[in-house]
């Protein structure tokens, strides 16, 4: 009789850990950004059929990057959680802490079940507040942890070098085109420091606005809106490095 192979639980946990951030790092990355009158998910997305950002209640918003069908699973779990909770207490009862703890619990207890592999996730539950200093992000890995976040976060293949260069560079305060156009900057890097262009019809783009008067915070920029966007700040960079201004 053979004698089974043993195997630490730390090195099982650490494998497992391996293998998730693998599947991970694959998927291409989301940035997420505070900016003067909320919040800004962009991702480097082509496909208008699976979205990696999505509403989840009135003043909070999902993002995802990973295994679609698994981050799709814990969406609409997260939407179910946050209607019944909302029907059952109040609107105001629905936040994005207690979302990121429901989230955490269950990628934490996939992580450590043996009879089944880890999520190929990485999530971001973000709410919108009053005032810029109410906003909440919160990053979750595969393992279930929690991480409180504040300006600007990444997720994804390349979030390292990504959320570095976000550090450098995010403001408080800034418009919603500044804000845009440092989320394309970052997601333009390719992991040996060169850029790429990448247009309108690539990128995935969803703003929680603060000051939007109905409940829901929630909306999709798209197409012209977008485009527009991308060209406002674009000029204004043009005409900020023409050195003819200065003569």
């Amino acid at each position: 009789m053979s004698t089974p192979f043993y195997v630490s639980p730390q090195q099982a946990m650490a494998d497992r850990a391996e293998y998730a951030r693998k599947g991970i790092a694959r998927g291409r990355s989301v940035v997420v950004l505070q900016y003067a009158d909320g919040i800004v998910f962009v991702a480097e997305n082509p496909s208008r059929a699976l979205h990696k950002v999505s509403e989840i209640y009135d003043r909070i918003a999902f993002a995802a990057v990973g295994k679609y069908n698994e981050f799709e699973n814990l969406r609409i779990g997260g939407v179910r959680y946050a209607d019944l909770r909302g029907y059952t207490y109040d609107r105001e009862d629905v936040t994005a802490r207690g979302l990121a703890n429901v989230y955490a619990q269950t990628l934490g207890t996939i992580f450590s079940s043996v009879g089944e592999k880890p999520y190929e996730v990485e999530l971001i539950v973000a709410e919108v507040g009053a005032a810029p200093e109410d906003d909440q992000i919160y990053r979750l890995p595969h393992d279930g942890s929690i991480v409180d976040e504040h300006g600007a976060v990444a997720v994804g293949g390349n979030s390292d070098q990504i959320g570095s260069y976000l550090d450098q560079r995010h403001r408080d305060g800034m418009t919603l085109a500044e804000a845009l156009a440092l989320a394309v900057e970052s997601l333009s890097r390719d992991n040996n420091g060169g850029d790429r262009r990448l247009t309108a019809e690539q990128l995935e783009v969803a703003v929680l606005d603060r000051t939007r008067p109905q409940q829901r915070k929630f909306r999709r920029i798209l197409g012209r809106q977008l485009s527009r966007l991308l060209e406002t700040e674009s000029a204004a960079t043009t005409k900020t490095d023409d050195p003819s201004d200065d003569e």
